[in-house]
């Protein structure tokens, strides 16, 4: 039997990490955790303001989530977060070497127009442009996939889950 992996659903805001997460954790028969509520108060209020994180904000983020990953090592999960910069994916590798990643990417009108109509979410569309520029896409020694999330979250989830199944 094949251990499912610890993925982590990546990417800038509204690409759908919170949408797409649950259904590919559903897929692959593991939990999900929510990356935003490993934010301590004091993130979100700064991004609720609309003003982005430093790296000296993410670091205890980054750390809660990895700890979380390094726990469901061999047992599988899937969970969301930014991971925006190779620094930060790097971290999350020391907690739990054999995390997969998942970049959902997309174009930037698309997304923008996802984070104008969702509802009840902290971080503001003014934050986007900093989201994109701070973004390092995954580099070729990274073990994961980048999936484009135009289309339904039933088509993103799959082209995600076949993504994964042709790096086992």
């Amino acid at each position: 039997m094949n251990t499912p992996p610890v993925v982590v659903i990546m990417g800038v805001a509204g690409t759908g990490k919170t949408t797409i997460g649950p259904l590919l954790a559903a897929r692959l028969d593991v939990p999900y955790a929510e990356g935003d509520d490993f934010h301590p108060q004091a993130n979100i209020h700064k991004m609720s303001a609309g003003t982005p994180l430093g790296d000296d904000d993410r670091w205890p983020w980054l750390d809660a989530i990895g700890a979380w990953a390094h726990e469901r090592a061999g047992h599988g999960g899937v969970v969301s977060c930014s991971a925006l910069k190779r620094s930060y994916r790097d971290r999350l590798r020391a907690a739990a070497p054999g995390v997969v990643f998942v970049h959902l990417n997309g174009d930037r009108a698309l997304v923008e127009d996802r984070m104008a109509h969702r509802q009840g979410h902290f971080m503001p569309t003014a934050l986007l442009d900093s989201q994109f520029a701070t973004l390092q896409p995954l580099e070729p020694d990274e073990a994961g996939v980048s999936v484009d999330v135009a289309g339904s979250p039933e088509e993103i989830t799959g082209r995600a889950a076949a993504a994964l199944d042709a790096l086992r």
